[in-house]
């Protein structure tokens, strides 16, 4: 995946760390640089960049930031003739198109933070943290959605994935938005009662739906403040509001969707009995392990994608993009575990 330099290293040009993960959000971003066995150097987080919304010249300058900051944590130099790692692993919300891989590419080499570097879309990290195979689906729902599939062949599947325009269904800003619409079509009248009207006001601390949306228009209120909407929609959902309800089923339904079709598109939907298709759930809407999402969810799977087995991920993205690197360099599952190890949640 992304491009690659098989420059040989020898012993006087080895640098002093094995891989500089990059993990690229849209909200967050996190660099981590590994050891060859498998220990935690060093880890910063920032701001979320993605090129596409920012421009090639903020991402690089917010990932140049966290690199200088986990190396000086490390006790190493970034920026010195020498590269700091053997190869950079990044993968980033907003690489979805060929083009904007070859750009990210050639601007992460240009750096010469590292001997050789691989770019791709994140979902690959959140898919490579939740599965020791190297075959099987990811699906990632933080602020927007997307997924990929990999075949035991090698195969990769992927979703465009850059908004409605290509049939995007879920994620943190769809989510966010539909609670803000039935809250607003109750205030008007427009549209069913619902509870959410009343959560809406009270998480902002405003008098009406229709106050938060005019914060929204003139800025006051951020998409990220928005993204909060999802937890607000999850505890409605919890209360049985009919109206919640429905958009957490209708979330679960688009997991369960991409997965078939993910499936499907590698032949793993006509699999023998007794093979079974790891699918990956990253991202914070899927992550927040909210229990009628999760339940809806294996509802649906049975439905959509019997053959499929549920994984969430207890280690963060950042730990799919080290390991991912330690692919790329041939490093085994002793440093694997270690740093599964280092990085588990809770």
């Amino acid at each position: 995946m992304g491009g690659r330099d098989d420059r040989r290293v020898t012993d006087e040009t080895t640098p002093p760390v094995a891989v500089l993960a990059i993990d690229g959000g849209n909200s967050k971003t996190d660099v981590a640089l590994v050891a060859a066995d498998g220990r935690l150097l060093a880890r910063a987080v920032g701001p979320g960049a993605p090129a596409p919304t920012v421009g090639m010249d903020t991402t690089i300058r917010v990932l140049g930031g966290l690199v200088a900051r986990a190396a000086t944590e490390a006790g190493l130099a970034a920026g010195s003739d020498r590269p700091l790692a053997l190869h950079t692993a990044a993968y980033l919300a907003g690489v979805d198109i060929p083009a904007e891989q070859a750009a990210m590419d050639a601007a992460l080499r240009a750096q010469r933070w590292s001997l050789t570097a691989g770019v791709d879309n994140d979902t690959f990290a959140i898919f490579r943290a939740g599965t020791t195979k190297h075959w099987g689906v990811g699906i990632v729902a933080g602020a927007g959605i997307n997924a990929v599939g990999i075949g035991p062949d090698g195969r990769i599947v992927r979703f465009l994935a850059i908004g409605e325009i290509t049939g995007d269904n879920g994620g943190g800003g769809d989510l966010s938005r539909r609670v803000m619409w039935h809250a607003i079509r109750d205030e008007d009248g427009r549209g069913e009662a619902t509870l959410l009207r009343q959560a809406v006001t009270k998480h902002f601390g405003m008098r009406s739906v229709e106050d938060v949306a005019i914060a929204m228009h003139v800025g006051e209120i951020s998409n990220h403040d928005l993204y909060g909407l999802t937890h607000v929609l999850f505890e409605v959902a919890a209360r049985a509001d009919p109206i919640a309800v429905s958009l957490v089923d209708g979330q679960a339904r688009e997991v369960a969707l991409l997965a078939k079709s993910a499936m499907h598109r590698l032949g793993l939907t006509e699999a023998k009995p007794g093979v079974v298709t790891d699918v990956v759930l990253g991202g914070g809407v899927l992550t927040s392990r909210d229990p009628l999402l999760l339940q809806r969810i294996e509802h649906w799977m049975q439905k959509e994608a019997p053959q499929a087995a549920v994984r969430i991920n207890d280690v963060p993205a950042i730990a799919g993009a080290a390991l991912l690197g330690f692919d790329h360099l041939g490093i085994g599952a002793d440093a694997e575990h270690r740093l599964r190890a280092a990085l588990r949640v809770g």
